[in-house]
């Protein structure tokens, strides 16, 4: 039998076996019953709506930090140790004097001398990632608030030459991440296996950064575990940033528990 016909020979043989070990790749299988749509029900429709919030959140907020200045606006040229010592200056009633709720901040700020995230500084790292979306690097600044057990969390860019702050919660942290435009903040809650996540997004219009999400969500109960398994993912490596997290060393204990309800920290629990 001449070479060719050989071939075709054996290649036509080998056709079914290949065909039967596909079996039925790429066929469309069931995924089950699909659940009954169900359209949310509204109630008490005649009732009077609300005119003005219940709580006070200290959302959309600006402040423009008095005295500081750098060249051509450039963020990275600012120093953290000084953002935080003018905003302990414009506000000394939380931390000027033995009474004001976070006078150990106040009085640690002598040990920044080495710079943030030096020793006893209650400053922690800087990151620098354009949240605003005017192509420019914005600040990201942590603080321990100090007695206590919670963090300050800042956001500050530059207006026509001024640094404003556009973004501040107080509150129990675990963790900080920034995606996007936003920054998510991380807290223990009361219940075991949960946690309040918060999103702060940037507002072009309002020109700061609002609340936009506040959720109590389901964490995996590993050891360190403690972003939500079925939630997208907000991590994201900050732009010219060290690749440490602010919580790495100074964040506080999960353990730590914070009220559901709303209070009066910025967080709007």
């Amino acid at each position: 039998m001449p070479r060719t016909r050989l071939r075709l020979a054996v290649t036509v043989a080998l056709l079914p076996v290949a065909l039967t070990a596909c079996g039925d790749t790429g066929a469309l299988r069931g995924a089950g019953p699909t659940a009954t749509a169900i359209s949310p029900d509204r109630l008490w429709p005649d009732l009077t709506p609300a005119s003005s919030p219940a709580w006070d959140y200290d959302d959309g907020e600006s402040e423009l930090m008095k005295g500081i200045r750098a060249p051509r606006d450039d963020i990275h040229k600012v120093d953290p140790v000084a953002v935080v010592r003018a905003e302990i200056s414009q506000h000394p009633d939380a931390y000027t004097g033995i009474k004001a709720p976070y006078h150990e901040t106040a009085r640690r700020m002598a040990d920044c001398g080495e710079g943030p995230a030096k020793g006893r500084c209650p400053v922690l790292r800087p990151y620098y990632r354009d949240l605003t979306g005017d192509g420019r690097d914005d600040l990201t600044l942590g603080f321990r608030l100090l007695p206590g057990n919670q963090t300050a969390v800042r956001v500050y860019t530059f207006e026509s030459g001024r640094l404003v702050r556009v973004m501040s919660n107080d509150d129990a942290v675990t963790g900080v991440e920034l995606a996007g435009r936003s920054v998510i903040i991380h807290s223990p809650s009361d219940i075991a296996s949960y946690e309040y996540r918060f999103q702060w997004t940037w507002d072009p219009d309002q020109r700061v950064m609002l609340l936009t999400h506040d959720e109590m969500l389901r964490v995996d109960g590993r050891k360190g575990g403690r972003h939500p398994s079925a939630s997208p993912s907000a991590s994201a490596s900050p732009a010219a940033s060290p690749s440490v997290s602010p919580s790495s060393s100074t964040s506080p204990s999960p353990s730590s528990s914070t009220s559901p309800s709303p209070s009066s920290s910025s967080s709007g629990r």
